[in-house]
């Protein structure tokens, strides 16, 4: 069947509840469910998503329930750090991250909201977080009077994907293959979480999104991946870009800070671009939740950096 629009699926059952993980070390930071959009400085724009900045004694079934009754694309939960993972004292945690249908390795946007909901609350400056992919280094700094969030990937990595998976890949989403950009060609990046990017010709096939939802979930849990990084190239340095993410119960991710950073790796692999760029990544736009992120490259150094904005939504 497929699907068209934003609603979310109903969560799986959740599983069996560990042994709840330590509270991190301020006293500024609440067990409340906060509420913030990434990669825009509108509440009506960007991604939504859910921090809980003290999720002390929350196991992953109660973690799971809540990502799954705010029905946002991904809800991030802090707790202290491991003792080896370094960062300053008090700007160090261990953050995981829910779907509405499951846990997932890393996520972006989560991860700008929560940033700036920390920068709030203690300040900007570094942050150091323990994630499923890995650490990742998180810095936040005021540019005319916005908190800005700049996150740097785990090591990246982009595969070839087999002639078979694009071939069902392109069944279900009804694209021609034809409708492909030759330029562009469909690779596998990883920066955290697995994302095959594909590239449309042109701007009203990107636009033009209305996927069959089950079968390219399956397709997607044989191949671990998170979603699917659909782009259009406007520019030498400016993408649109659309993620489908059924696997996460979403039909699509307003705004991708994980699949943004393996799109880094994809262009950088490619030749797309210089070993030095920044690339301007335009997502939500056809949702009517425009959001921007900003793609770095720095030579010498394989990671890749993302930034954005983020600000609280309005819960009344």
């Amino acid at each position: 069947m497929a699907h068209n629009d934003t609603a979310q699926d109903a969560a799986r059952p959740a599983p069996g509840a560990p042994t709840p993980e330590a509270a991190p070390a301020s006293g500024a930071l609440t067990s409340e469910v906060l509420r913030y959009t990434a990669f825009s400085d509108d509440p009506k724009g960007g991604n939504p998503a859910g921090v809980v900045l003290d999720a002390t004694g929350l196991d992953d079934a109660a973690r799971l329930a809540i990502a799954a009754g705010l029905g946002y694309s991904e809800t991030a939960f802090l707790t202290a750090p491991p003792e080896d993972l370094g960062g300053e004292p008090g700007r160090a945690f261990t953050v995981r991250f829910f779907s509405p249908l499951a846990e997932v390795a890393f996520c972006g946007h989560a991860t700008v909201a929560t940033a700036v909901a920390l920068a709030e609350r203690i300040g900007p400056g570094d942050l150091l977080f323990a994630t499923q992919a890995g650490p990742v280094p998180v810095t936040v700094r005021e540019v005319d009077g916005t908190l800005q969030a700049t996150l740097t990937s785990v090591a990246p990595h982009v595969s070839d994907v087999a002639e078979a998976d694009l071939t069902e890949a392109l069944a279900a989403l009804d694209w021609p293959a034809a409708d492909l950009d030759p330029a562009l060609p469909p690779r596998i990046a990883f920066a955290g979480n697995n994302h095959l990017v594909l590239a449309a010709a042109t701007r009203d096939r990107l636009a033009a999104l209305d996927y069959d939802f089950d079968r390219l979930a399956a397709l997607m849990h044989r191949l671990g991946l998170t979603t699917l990084q659909l782009v259009w190239r406007a520019s030498d340095a400016v993408f649109h870009v659309r993620d489908p993410f059924p696997v996460g119960g979403v039909v699509e991710d307003p705004a991708t800070g994980a699949a943004a950073a393996a799109f880094g790796a994809y262009a950088r692999e490619l030749g797309l671009v210089k070993d030095s760029a920044t690339l301007t990544l335009h997502q939500g736009e056809d949702l009517g939740r425009p959001g921007l992120l900003t793609v770095e490259l720095r030579e010498g150094d394989a990671r890749v950096h993302v930034s954005g904005t983020a600000t609280v939504i309005d819960e009344g």
